[in-house]
């Protein structure tokens, strides 16, 4: 009888097993599909286009792109030219913009100055040749004593710190908006922001972004206010951009 009521038993506790597999696969594979429906990945900084502003694609990781600055910034040939052959002819050059910027009274000799991805300071030695002594630049490589180790998308200065900052590396800019916030961060109130732009054509191969108009830039400067507006020659630049911080 024992024996009996064993093989009775067996049958039923199999098919209460396959019974309870049967319902849960269902509700496996319908929790597995909410699962995988839920997951998000953040675009890549390539995928993005907001109006008149590009982001360029590319880039995987924000050490990426750093490495591809560093490239062209460490790049022996590069900085020979801009130490030697290119050093007067830019300084020069920009020396004639911030004599411009003084008599307009957007940049004065007591202004404590900023340039903005500096290289080598061809236009911090420029700002201290036409008077503004308390300048400084910033570059992912230090080239002392006119450039500091520093990165515009987080700039290594206490908030309103200068008076004038300039820049002429937008375009490699990442993250755009870091970038402006950055400086409108350590401008002063009153301060002034000058940017040269390319509208009208496509930047180097370095470049992180194309900007084709100057709406986008307007409306990131949300604390500043549009100052001027002009067409310059500028080293493949063609557009320059002046704010006001409020």
């Amino acid at each position: 009888m024992q024996t009996m009521k064993n093989t009775q038993t067996k049958p039923l506790i199999l098919k209460c097993f396959f019974f309870s597999l049967f319902l849960s696969v269902p509700i496996f594979l319908l929790s597995s599909s909410r699962s995988l429906g839920s997951k998000t990945t953040d675009a890549p900084p390539g995928n993005q286009r907001a109006g008149d502003l590009r982001i360029r694609p590319g880039y995987n990781s924000y050490e990426a792109y750093i490495e591809r600055q560093l490239n062209k910034t460490l790049n022996p040939k590069l900085r020979r030219i801009w130490t030697t052959r290119d050093w007067d002819r830019k300084i020069n050059v920009f020396a004639q913009f911030f004599e411009d910027l003084k008599q307009r009274q957007l940049l004065m000799n007591e202004s404590k100055a900023l340039c903005i991805g500096a290289r080598v300071g061809q236009e911090v030695e420029a700002l201290r040749r036409v008077g503004v002594a308390d300048s400084v630049g910033i570059d992912l490589v230090p080239y002392p004593p006119l450039v500091l180790e520093g990165d515009f998308h987080n700039q290594p200065f206490e908030n309103e710190t200068f008076d004038f900052e300039f820049s002429n590396v937008f375009d490699h800019a990442l993250y755009p908006d870091k970038f402006v916030g950055e400086i409108e961060r350590t401008l002063r109130s009153g301060g002034v922001c000058v940017l040269h732009v390319a509208l009208s054509r496509r930047s180097d191969k370095y470049s992180a972004n194309d900007l084709y108009s100057v709406k986008p830039l307007t409306k990131m400067f949300g604390r500043s206010e549009l100052l001027h507006l002009r067409t310059v020659d500028g080293f493949g630049l063609d557009t320059e951009v002046v704010f006001r911080k409020k």
